[in-house]
């Protein structure tokens, strides 16, 4: 992926974050390619800016200076790892969305939840 560029913003205090610190390396390892970088929004304030992260960890993902995911996500490394799959350019499952994407659209108005929901 060119130019991908995945953080885990993250607290040195946090024990799930320290935790994390070992899994996030691992998938950059495995990963190969692009920057992994961990920022401790604390220690790194100046960087955070105001971007106040509750949930610990949060990723942002990035490609060419595009912002594709930035939220929590669980600890757990084949989490990310099916997140950066499913980012990716090439994605099946990007395709298979786009697909079905289009089939919702053009099905036209459906029936929709809000409506269920008050309708009852």
């Amino acid at each position: 992926m060119q130019d991908l560029l995945v953080v885990s913003l993250c607290a040195q205090w946090c024990g799930v974050c320290r935790d994390w610190r070992t899994a996030f390396a691992e998938v950059a390892r495995r990963h190969g390619e692009g920057q992994f970088r961990w920022l401790d929004v604390e220690d790194e304030s100046e960087v955070a800016g105001d971007l106040d992260v509750e949930t610990f960890p949060t990723v942002l993902i990035a490609r060419g200076g595009k912002v594709l995911f930035l939220g929590p996500i669980l600890p757990q490394p084949a989490l990310l790892e099916r997140l950066l799959g499913s980012l990716a350019p090439e994605s099946a499952e990007i395709a298979d969305t786009q697909a079905l994407l289009a089939r919702i659209i053009e099905s036209g108005p459906g029936q929709r939840i809000a409506q269920n929901l008050s309708a009852e």
